[in-house]
């Protein structure tokens, strides 16, 4: 048996009192009506007018409004026959004793069951008053058949207008729904109810033979009327998914969405609770959206992947899962009686995020109706909309995830961030601490333009992935923009975040294989704490960001200051006057003499840039090459360097004198198309043949698929220059790789060759250097040479050129001329050669 409905203490009040109105509207009339109503006792025809009403009020037509649920019954067909057969008083009586034996086998409450048996006094007294007040008829008369139609109609009317108060002081309803499910039966059954009555007392009037075919017509009849009511229930049941479809439409698309959704499924199916299950997706956490009678917005079942309703709901292929206490099996029971309900329907429902979700509906709110199949075929129309309202609310959740988010890494970006910084500091912006690490890679540029996007993309997920691994659990970590990303630590004060940004950078600074090679991760940190250094999120942001700038230049962790804001302004005002200072002639250059190591013939020279700052006085190339870098300025500056060598160049050519020029190249120009266009250009503007020009990268630009596959090298080396590779032995290649590409020449760095006169090992990796490079056809040349024991040792290993102190510092254009006047001498020129050359006076 069902659970007894749980209804509030108020509700039982008001059916209480809506029983005994009716009871007190139906006696006072019935005592009135049905004493002249008694006709003689006829035991038999009584017995047999009961059996009829007994069998009638099984056939009933339920209409539901929440928990109340009233019925229409064939009660109409043996009150007409009893009322020309056996008298008002003895068919009311029949009628009444009749249904409480039916309501006796339901779990009708104990003001349902007093209500009802007072509307069939009621009933039965209306038709008794109305037959009373017209002229009495044989039944062969059509006036009397006129008579009882209208008795009957007047009857259920008045019923009708108790029953329809009933369910609006009940279920709070008084829309134009309740009136039609009540007044159409009325319009539409009743006189074809007693019309068969009437035929049925002609055909009596015959032949007392002719009940035997009465009551296969009374069959055919009940047939009938219960096949009204399923297509009445059915025609209800579409009407619920129109209108239901009509109000998801109007939804909005958050959790309030989601809630209001879940409702309207409660409401339309007219149950006890409806429970949502939705998956995790993106960011967001498994949830479940409870609407219950109650008030409950959690209970025990649908949120448990290994529940037996939401497992079989969801490898279901039939549709909707329909289980009731009376057909359920003993795990499905024990699931029921776990929830505390007595029949369920279930049903997945389609996410985005690949896990379907699962809807649940418990318990009809009716004391006689359950769960069937056409609430099951409902349920299943309305999925089609459900599953549109989850997947569009995910759509837009989906919109804006990615307004917020990092496509590559899946990290919050930088808007979010800032709007995580406000809520924390939201709350008393005065007392409110959070600390800000800001986190650069160091070398994230050098991969991209070395190695290409794909590979640079491939470093920034191994940093993330490191960031996550390493952060502490109550940060969020999001990605700025480029090789940037930040860590919000809420709560921690400016030193905690200190100690957690130093932390940080020890635990993620490791070697990761990337694009097939082992590339060191590093990092360089900036550190801001609120409210120290701000109250919100734009001034915290952008003090870090000041902070990440200082320890880029001092390649560890720093921390704001307001002196860096100095700094800061300064590196502005550089970006904004780079352009202004080359036309201006601020930005020049200064040569270092590069001779041959067995002749002392004075080879070349290195074009070195310089920038005289009126302000800020002489600015490291390191500060401003690299800030052109970042910029996008770099080929602007590579080529106001190249047209100053090439100008010296054309000038000592003039002279007759061959002379050739290196200049460095920033891996940055490596990736620009029009780069070997430029370089063709320098050359012809100012008459300088190829091989008087060496261009100079360095080791980790010209390492990498990205750029053997443009063929930018091959298309420079086509000019005739030379290619050089500057500072080998500190990047990523070795010798073996160089014979994939068109180098020239190798630049032993300076780390190597100062300590060559106190270290057997930096003498050993040099000498090794110089006998590999040679091996492979390349010339050495020798950076940092600063005494004439590194000479001698250099010479003696064969290297090819030499540069450093020992020769020369770099000089400007005039000293360079007066060096070249005072320390040089001439030769005549080389074999094959028009040109004369200089070599070092001893």
């Amino acid at each position: 048996m069902a659970p007894a409905p749980r209804v509030s203490t108020a509700a039982a009040r008001r059916a209480w009192t809506i029983a005994v109105t009716g009871s007190l509207i139906a006696l006072p009339l019935a005592v009135v009506v049905l004493p002249g109503a008694i006709e003689p006792f006829q035991p038999l025809a009584v017995l047999a007018v009961f059996v009829l009403f007994l069998i009638a009020e099984s056939i009933e037509m339920h209409v539901e409004f929440r928990r109340q649920t009233f019925s229409w019954s064939l009660a109409e067909l043996p009150l007409t026959i009893a009322l020309v057969e056996v008298g008002g008083f003895w068919a009311t009586l029949s009628w009444i004793v009749a249904l409480a034996v039916q309501m006796s086998f339901r779990t009708y409450t104990p003001p349902k069951t007093l209500f009802n048996l007072a509307m069939v006094l009621l009933h039965g007294s209306v038709a008794v008053a109305v037959l009373d007040a017209l002229p009495a008829a044989e039944i062969t008369d059509p006036l009397r058949w006129f008579e009882l139609i209208l008795a009957v109609l007047v009857a259920n009317v008045v019923v009708a207008l108790m029953i329809t108060s009933a369910i609006i002081l009940t279920a709070g309803y008084n829309g134009p729904q309740v009136w039609r499910e009540q007044l159409v039966p009325i319009a539409i059954v009743s006189p074809v109810i007693v019309s068969v009555g009437i035929m049925a007392l002609l055909l009596s009037t015959l032949s007392t033979w002719a009940w035997l075919l009465i009551l296969p017509v009374l069959s055919v009849v009940g047939l009938l009327f219960r096949r009204f009511g399923k297509v009445a229930r059915e025609g209800s049941s579409v009407e619920r998914v129109y209108d239901f479809a009509r109000r998801v439409e109007q939804v909005s698309p958050d959790e309030a969405g989601t809630q209001q959704i879940v409702e309207a499924v409660r409401e339309l199916l007219n149950a006890e609770r409806v429970a949502l299950w939705l998956p995790p997706y993106l960011d967001e956490e498994p949830r479940l959206i409870v609407s219950a009678e109650n008030g409950a917005v959690w209970y025990d079942g649908p949120g448990d992947p290994d529940d037996v309703f939401r497992r079989r709901a969801v490898s279901s292929v039939e549709g909707p899962l329909l289980v009731s206490m009376a057909k359920a099996d003993a795990e499905e029971m024990a699931a029921l009686a776990r929830r505390g309900v007595s029949d369920l329907l279930g049903a997945p429902v389609m996410t985005a995020a690949g896990e379907p979700g699962y809807l649940e509906v418990c318990d009809r709110r009716s004391d006689i109706v359950s769960f069937a199949d056409s609430d099951r075929a409902a349920l299943d129309s309305m999925l089609t909309h459900v599953n549109a309202a989850i997947r569009h609310q995910q759509l837009l959740t989906q919109i804006r995830y990615d307004a917020d988010h990092d496509r590559l890494t899946g990290l919050p970006n930088r808007q979010r961030l800032a709007a995580e910084i406000d809520q924390v500091l939201s709350a008393d912006a005065a007392v409110a601490r959070a600390g800000l690490i800001l986190a650069s890679l160091g070398n994230y540029t050098e991969v991209t333009d070395t190695l290409g996007h794909a590979a640079s993309d491939e470093l920034l997920l191994v940093t993330a992935g490191l960031l996550r691994e390493h952060a502490p659990p109550h940060a969020l970590l999001a990605r700025m923009e480029g090789e940037q990303f930040a860590v919000l630590l809420p709560g921690l004060s400016l030193a905690a975040t200190e100690r957690a940004a130093r932390r940080l950078r020890e635990a993620a600074s490791t070697r990761a294989r990337v694009a097939g090679l082992d590339l060191e991760v590093t990092l360089k940190i900036g550190v801001a704490a609120a409210p120290v250094h701000g109250t919100d999120a734009g001034t915290l942001m952008q003090r870090a960001d000041v902070a990440l700038l200082a320890a880029v230049e001092s390649g560890g962790v720093a921390s704001y200051h307001p002196v860096l804001d100095q700094q800061s302004l300064r590196r502005l005002q550089l970006g904004t006057e780079l352009e202004q200072a080359m036309a201006d002639g601020q930005i020049s250059v200064v040569f270092q003499p590069i001779i041959d190591a067995q002749t002392s013939d004075i080879v070349s020279v290195e074009t070195l840039v310089r920038w005289a700052h009126p302000r800020y006085g002489a600015v490291s190339p390191d500060d401003f090459i690299h800030l052109a870098e970042q910029i996008g300025r770099i080929g602007a500056v590579t080529d106001h360097v190249l047209d100053l060598a090439l100008a010296r160049c054309r000038r000592w050519l003039d002279q007759d004198i061959a002379l050739s020029v290196a200049v460095n190249l920033s891996a940055h120009c490596l990736t620009e198309p029009d780069l070997v266009s430029r370089v063709r250009r320098a050359l012809q503007r100012h008459g300088v043949p190829g091989e008087l020009l060496t261009l100079e990268l360095t080791e980790g630009s010209v390492v990498g698929d990205s750029v053997r596959d443009s063929t930018v090298l091959a298309d420079l080396h086509a000019l005739g220059l030379r290619l050089s590779m500057d500072d080998f032995g500190t990047g990523y290649s070795s010798l073996s790789q160089l014979r994939q590409l068109p180098i020239d020449e190798v630049k032993i760095d300076k780390s190597f060759v100062l300590g060559m006169s106190t270290s057997q090992g930096e003498s050993f990796i040099a000498r090794s250097i110089i006998e590999l490079a040679h091996n492979l056809g390349l010339f050495v040349v020798a950076e940092g040479v600063e005494d004439e024991l590194t000479r001698n040792l250099l010479a003696e290993m064969g290297c090819d050129k030499l540069q450093g102190f020992l020769v020369s510092r770099p000089l400007p254009d005039d000293r360079l001329e007066s060096w070249l006047l005072a320390r040089t001498g001439v030769r005549s020129a080389a074999p094959g050669s028009i040109h004369r050359r200089l070599f070092v006076r001893t």
